[in-house]
């Protein structure tokens, strides 16, 4: 059947009026536009300089989908070792209305929190959250931070065990702690506990600063049975070169928390993985994102750790690590 030749024009100036639906008089623009897609903004707090996991995070949130400039931007704020600037650097985060933070460290995270209760914040390598008033309690964090934390209870005693197997003649060991700092109490306690139970003697050696650790170490002192911890805390990171020199110096053999030390030069380390807490922050965000509230977002406890060991450190201070501690390793630094 032939259609009117009335039926086809209506039909055909009908369906130009529609396209014409479609741009706007004067500006020749689209009415109606595909929504762009919101880009993330996030924000980074952290307490010292760059560190060799600078990609981790990035990498990690590229796995979810997210690639750094399309759909999502990193603001860095970095203190350079200065923890009293932390408090502006979360400030200034704020002010450009990031849509989270991810924060390195337990400095970090207060200062963020205290900048803030709506943002999300999201910590990595945190310390006692729960005594730090960071959170309510790990299960539930009550308010607008989460994350992971780098201490577990088994990692005090883990890291004597090294330094005993490592060292089997020491019978004293120094353990380093900030005393400015409330991780530091708890700390100490776990250690002296564990020296106790492999029957080593534990002494307490307490700094407020970097400017302390020289007394610190004297006092900590070389005689040929003794050995020292240095317990997990940015101050310690932050003055890593100035303590890797003093042990070694001393020619005291020192085992730490934070790998970053080892890698540094120092002698050897066990403590979290740290390319694997930022893939678990990673999760976090993407949860966040997505519409979940930290308040309801457990803060978890390590679950892969690193034991590092730099032989080349050993080697200056007159030291020769056992087979059975270097096929233990995760990595061994020549």
């Amino acid at each position: 059947m032939r259609v009117p030749l009335i039926t086809r024009r209506r039909f055909l100036q009908g369906s130009v009026a529609v396209a014409g639906l479609g741009t706007l008089a004067g500006g020749g623009l689209p009415a109606l536009r595909a929504q762009q897609p919101k880009v993330i903004r996030l924000g980074f707090l952290g307490p010292s300089f760059a560190d060799t996991w600078d990609e981790a995070l990035p990498e990690a949130l590229r796995e979810l989908g997210y690639i750094e400039g399309q759909n999502f931007t990193i603001e860095y704020r970095r203190a350079g070792g200065q923890l009293d600037r932390l408090p502006a650097l979360a400030d200034e985060l704020v002010r450009l209305r990031v849509d989270a933070i991810i924060t390195a460290g337990t400095n970090p995270a207060r200062a963020a929190k205290a900048a803030t209760s709506t943002i999300p914040i999201v910590m990595v390598f945190g310390s006692d959250p729960v005594g730090t008033g960071l959170v309510q309690s790990l299960a539930r964090p009550g308010g607008n931070v989460t994350g992971f934390i780098n201490l577990a209870p088994e990692l005090g005693a883990k890291r004597l065990e090294l330094l005993k197997e490592a060292i089997p003649a020491i019978s004293r060991v120094a353990v380093l702690t900030n005393a400015s700092a409330p991780t530091g109490p708890p700390q100490w306690k776990e250690a002296e506990r564990a020296a106790r139970l492999i029957g080593i003697q534990a002494q307490l050696i307490e700094v407020r600063s970097g400017d302390e650790l020289s007394g610190a170490i004297e006092a900590a002192g070389p005689d040929g049975r003794g050995a020292l911890l240095v317990v997990e805390d940015a101050l310690f990171t932050i003055r890593r070169a100035e303590l890797i020199d003093l042990a070694t110096r001393a020619r005291l053999p020192a085992i730490y928390a934070n790998g970053e030390i080892v890698r540094s030069g120092g002698l050897m380390s066990y403590g979290p993985n740290f390319p694997d807490q930022y893939q678990r922050a990673a999760v976090y965000l993407d949860r966040i994102f997505k519409g979940a509230k930290p308040a309801d977002l457990p803060v978890q406890q390590p679950s892969r750790f690193d034991f590092l060991v730099n032989l080349k450190a050993a080697q200056a201070i007159g030291l020769t690590i056992p087979d059975s501690v270097l096929t233990q390793a995760t990595e061994v630094f020549q």
